[in-house]
């Protein structure tokens, strides 16, 4: 057990810490948003067309598990993505059951607007820390998040 554990102020502590996370992240998120919404995309729809123009042809299952949201909110995303001419469904040569996802040539050429934009928006946000405190925000950040998903 963690030396902090046996701390009666542990509680306090960890309640204040989730408090801060918790105004942080909404923060972070609304900021990032705000500026890839000066190219006309959410967080979440661009998320999914860099994952889908990283992966090259995926399946929906795959990519939400990958993007870290449920294939029903993948499903409505890719929907409006098709739509927009961004995505296109095509079929696997392996099984011609499964249905995979690529970005099509205007995907891919928004895929690299979006990223820039949100590469830019991310060191605007998190310039404020040093190198040293990026690494470790980071590293601090994955160990909760494996630790939650264990």
């Amino acid at each position: 057990m963690p030396r902090s554990a046996h701390d009666a102020e542990s509680p306090q502590r960890a309640v204040a810490l989730a408090d801060a996370f918790g105004r942080a992240g909404k923060t972070l998120v609304r900021a990032l948003d705000e500026r890839l919404g000066d190219h006309g995309v959410s967080t979440p729809r661009s998320k999914v067309l860099f994952e889908v123009n990283r992966c090259g042809p995926v399946r929906l299952t795959d990519l939400a598990r990958t993007v870290g949201i449920t294939q029903g909110t993948a499903s409505t995303l890719i929907d409006a993505l098709v739509r927009e001419g961004l995505i296109e469904r095509c079929a696997d040569d392996s099984d011609r059951r499964v249905t995979l996802l690529q970005t099509t040539a205007a995907g891919r050429r928004q895929a690299e607007t979006w990223a820039s934009a949100y590469t830019a928006a991310a060191h605007e946000l998190f310039g404020i820390l040093s190198a040293k405190e990026q690494v470790v925000l980071t590293e601090l950040l994955q160990r909760l998040a494996d630790s939650i998903s264990d």
